[in-house]
């Protein structure tokens, strides 16, 4: 089942990706949205699912690896600029400005793609974590291709935008091969994962209080898309229920 969630993950990006391209003049309201909806989505798949495994493997110590995980990607965001928040800085952006911003992003992708590989005490926690992760990496797609085509870039724009939409499956193989034919490898995801975690929360959290209003207010709509990502995220809990 874990190869249909990676090569699921796959499509969406690119079907993501191609957004901007075939529709030059997508309405930002949809995006901020889909923003609040894949935010409180995240946040909530992290705090239902993710959380209780791993305090169940690593107890008291899987507070200080979340922590590392939430300071990762806050260095992270220097490089990326916030585009894995939504955020597209495209006032004087240049070819060149890209390569950072894209390195930081490919960081961020292969990261949460490892949850993906990893086994859980719950068999429902790995869909719940795809669903976060599907309903994430949407809009990252969106928002990575219309910084591609702000900045002009055409020579390797469709290479970007694959190695961006392989790095999450890449590494959830890689992590579920390696975890489940060597021990060292399997004893080490065990801290990765929370790692994983922090980084998750650092990035719903900042898309709930930034995703698109002025002022952090909330409009009706705004708050609607919240509780349908709660609501959803909810729902999942019979996976576990079930499982």
């Amino acid at each position: 089942m874990i190869w249909i969630y990676l090569l699921l993950l796959f499509v969406l990006t690119i079907t993501g990706s191609m957004v901007p391209m075939m529709f030059k003049k997508y309405s930002s309201s949809w995006m901020t949205l889909m923003l609040a909806f894949s935010g409180a989505f995240l946040l909530a798949i992290t705090f239902l699912h993710l959380m209780p495994e791993v305090f169940h493997d690593l107890g008291e110590k899987a507070g200080l690896f979340i922590l590392i995980g939430f300071l990762l990607q806050l260095v992270l965001q220097r490089l990326s600029h916030g585009i894995e928040h939504g955020h597209v800085h495209d006032h004087d952006m240049s070819v060149h400005a890209v390569t950072p911003i894209f390195t930081g992003l490919l960081i961020h992708a292969f990261m949460e793609g490892i949850p993906l590989g990893f086994s859980y005490q719950s068999h429902g926690t790995t869909p719940s974590i795809f669903l976060a992760i599907a309903a994430h990496k949407i809009p990252e797609a969106i928002t990575l291709s219309a910084l591609l085509l702000a900045a002009d870039v055409k020579k390797n724009r469709w290479l970007l935008i694959i190695l961006f939409a392989l790095a999450s499956p890449v590494s959830g193989i890689l992590a579920m091969y390696f975890g489940q034919k060597f021990y060292f490898v399997s004893n080490q995801l065990v801290y990765i994962i929370p790692i994983v975690a922090g980084a998750f929360l650092h990035i719903s959290t900042t898309i709930l209080y930034e995703s698109g209003t002025k002022h952090h207010q909330l409009s009706r709509q705004k708050v609607m898309a919240v509780m349908l990502g709660l609501a959803f995220a909810l729902a999942t809990l019979l996976l576990h229920i079930h499982s």
